[in-house]
Parts: structure tokens; sequence; C-alpha cells
């Protein structure tokens, strides 16, 4: 780690903070609802709203409160019974949290959100807007995706990712992730020489850190996703905090917070318009533009508009104005609005090899630089 920077010791008041809290927090060895865990963490969640804290809480578990009224013994690998645990114990995780708010005098709301919640981008404005009113009467939303009617297993990846764009949503201030382990470290703890990542300035300082452990049996994520949530919340001005839900009452109940416990994430860029934060981590690509070298560094060094010239191949079925993913030489590293049909962009490409001179003669940008989202360096991708 580089000896520069300091790590913050409070979070600054009035902060809006995203906490999640991710099953293996949440279920006891038998895998049922560990009701003194949500106890502690409502009573935390009052105290951070009697602070002056907007508080998002971005809960898992619902797939595992239903394994118990199933009769179920292990998280199934169908996704037809994925589905149907989720659809019975998200009314008993629900109904845990209402129960523990209430008697600490919070109101909260239940908000599922799919992937087209937050890929359609008039559906993404519009959770928004509920997000918006939710808290400014006070209430605690609790959030966890729809698994009962996703159609494919975890389409929002997992729910550290879910939490990182619930954080883009509400523009929250901090984003905290409680897990089963004392936030991030060099290697799995208990390997010889492993030692804990307290303060993390940028991505690029985490080049030698382990984080290939996966999640529990009950849980879909792992230190991976929490390191690829971190950045991508932290490339749009919200801090991260990854910490162990056992020291949540030492790290939430105070204004201070320990410098001791968990892996503070600074912020490493500022807070971006919704729309490109959209464009970037919550919208569906429809198809893929190839670049060269030249126009990548265009792009990303430059901030300048993807021009035809740089563009060397195109795939999938989309029409003008779709979002597509613009790949260059180091992979996916922006996505944008296309000015081009992929059949134009293909007619093009096709006189180019033809040799024939009018080929580059359009000169609209293929993605103007308004419309265009760079895509952040995750680190542990």
């Amino acid at each position: 780690m580089r000896a520069t920077g300091f790590r913050p010791v409070r979070l600054a008041d009035g902060a809006r903070i995203v906490l999640k809290v991710g099953s293996s927090s949440l279920t006891r060895p038998d895998g049922g609802l560990d009701l003194n865990r949500i106890d502690i963490v409502a009573g935390l969640v009052a105290g951070l709203r009697e602070r002056g804290h907007d508080v998002v809480l971005v809960s898992s578990g619902a797939v595992a409160a239903g394994l118990v009224p199933l009769g179920m013994t292990e998280r199934p690998g169908e996704l037809r019974l994925l589905q149907a645990a989720a659809s019975v114990g998200q009314g008993h995780l629900v109904s845990r949290w209402q129960t523990a708010m209430s008697a600490y005098g919070v109101v909260t709301a239940q908000v599922l959100l799919t992937a087209q919640d937050v890929a359609v981008r008039t559906h993404y404005r519009t959770v928004r807007a509920t997000f918006d009113a939710l808290l400014s009467m006070g209430v605690v939303p609790i959030v966890n995706e729809n698994d009962a009617v996703a159609t494919t297993e975890f389409t929002l990846g997992d729910n550290d990712r879910l939490a990182a764009l619930v954080a883009h949503l509400v523009t929250a201030d901090a984003l905290v992730l409680l897990t089963d382990v004392d936030g991030m470290w060099t290697a799995r703890p208990g390997t010889p020489g492993a030692r804990p990542v307290r303060y993390v300035e940028a991505p690029e300082e985490l080049g030698a850190v382990d984080v290939s452990g996966r999640g529990g049996s009950l849980g879909t994520g792992g230190m991976r996703t929490k390191l690829q949530a971190a950045t991508i919340a932290c490339a749009s001005g919200t801090a991260t905090i990854i910490a162990a839900a056992d020291d949540a009452p030492r790290l939430l109940g105070q204004r201070e917070v320990p410098a001791d416990l968990g892996t503070w994430f600074a912020p490493t860029g500022p807070h971006r318009p919704s729309r490109r934060l959209w464009m970037a981590h919550a919208s569906i690509p429809e198809g893929r533009v190839t670049i060269d070298a030249g126009a990548q560094r265009a792009i990303t060094v430059g901030k300048k508009s993807l021009l035809l010239p740089g563009v060397i191949g195109v795939s999938g079925d989309f029409e003008s104005g779709a979002v597509v993913e613009v790949v260059g030489p180091a992979g996916a590293v922006a996505r944008g609005i296309c000015r081009y049909c992929a059949t134009e962009l293909e007619e093009v490409l096709q006189a180019r090899r033809q040799g024939a001179a009018d080929a580059l003669d359009h000169v609209a940008p293929v993605v103007h630089r308004d419309d265009l989202a760079e895509l952040p360096h995750t680190a542990g991708a």
C-alpha cells in the first residue's frame, strides 16, 4: 500500500449511506434467519437516522430465508428452485426487517429491483424518483433483487453490484458492505503472511491483493465482487467500506469510524451525471463496436468522441440510438449511445475492406462524447 494519504476518521455529517448486508451475515449455521443480527442492524440504522443520515438497506437473504420453510438443507443449483425459495423467503425476510425497524420507530419500504428497472432508462429515472420520495419522507428503503421473476440467475450479478447501482441511484456519499470477514486482506485470512488492508486510495494499489476466494454456501458473492462494487462506487464519488458484520456496532454505532475496522476505499472520481452512470453500469448493451489503439487513446486519454476511422469491427443487430459496448485492445473501455445502426457500420467496414474511396465520408461521430461513459478499471477483475 502507498504511504500517502490518511484514512478518514468519520462519515460526513448528513452523509447518505447505502448499507448492504450479505446472506452469510444474516443467517444461522442451520440456514435460518439470524433474528438477533437483524435486530442489531435495525438499531444501528435507527441510530444513523437520528444522527441525520439517510439510509438505504440492501438486504440479501431471501433465498436463504426460503430454504427452511421449503424443507431444503442447502442452496439449490436449479434456477426454478432458486426462484421458488426466493419467492417464499422474500416475504419472511422483509417481515422480519419491518418488525425490527418498527420497534425503533423506523418506517420501511420494500423495493424489489430487476435488471430492467436499472437497464431501461425510463424505468431507471422512475426508480430514482421513488427513492428520492421515500428518503425525503424519512423512510428506509429495503432493497433486494427480485429473484423470483428474474429470467436468468442473478441478472444484476449479485447484491454487491446491486448495492453499488443503488448507491448510484440515490447519489450516496458512502457504501457500507457488511460481510463475514474483517474487510479486505492481502490474501485469504489465515494464509501465512496475510495482513489487513485498511485504506485504499486508488484501485491500482491492489495489484498484489489476492481476492480469489468465493462467498459462503448461502451467498453468491465473495471479496472479488465486493472489490468490484467498491471500484464502481468509488469511481462515481461514493466512498466504500468493507467490514465484518460482527463489527457493525463499533463501525456504525458512533460518529467516529475506528481505524482498525474494515477497509475504507476513497472516492476516485466526482459524483457523475446519472445518465452516464446508467450507461456505464446499468444499461444492457445491444451490440459491440471494436476500435483500434488510436481510437482507444482518443476516447480515454483525449476525452474525444468515437469517430469512424477508429472503428475496426461491429457485432450485434442494433438500431441507431442503442447502447453499445466499446471494446479496444485492452478490452471493454466504454459504453455509449451509437449514432449508427449495425448495418450502416458494417457497410462502411465492408467498403473500407474493398478500398472504396468514400468509405469514411461519414462525418457524424459513432458515439458522441456527451453520450459516452468510460468504464472504470475494476480491481480484481
